[in-house]
């Protein structure tokens, strides 16, 4: 059987990476779960991921600052850019710096799984 896909999820709402991790851990993903920029880092140092799900506006670090950080540490890790509070300047600045996709919330699942399947690719 085939390894699981290893999915990082940050978002400062802790109420929201619970409920998504535990959603995605039913469909067969093993996920890690950060709820702050600074958490996220020390847990892509320890352990890898395939795919990172990090929120753009969180409490202690800017999203696009995590996401520059996980292109240097971890390039080889596909991040989807999840937010609440979209815009295109923002979305356009995320893909040019790595992300694989930025999606808004509210985010049906069956979109996010198949956005984590195409950054799989």
């Amino acid at each position: 059987m085939p390894e699981p896909c290893r999915l990082l999820l940050v978002d400062d709402e802790s109420g929201f990476v619970r409920v998504l991790g535990n959603r995605l851990e039913k469909r067969g993903y093993s996920v890690s779960r950060a709820t702050s920029g600074t958490e996220a880092i020390r847990l892509l140092r320890r352990e890898e991921a395939d795919v990172a799900i990090l929120d753009l506006k969180m409490e202690d670090m800017d999203g696009m600052e995590v996401l520059k950080i996980f292109r240097r540490m971890a390039p080889e890790t596909a991040v989807i850019m999840l937010t609440g509070h979209g815009s295109e300047e923002a979305r356009k600045e995320a893909l040019e710096i790595g992300a694989s996709d930025y999606l808004t919330k509210p985010c049906e699942l069956e979109t996010m799984l198949k956005a984590i399947e195409n950054a799989m690719k």
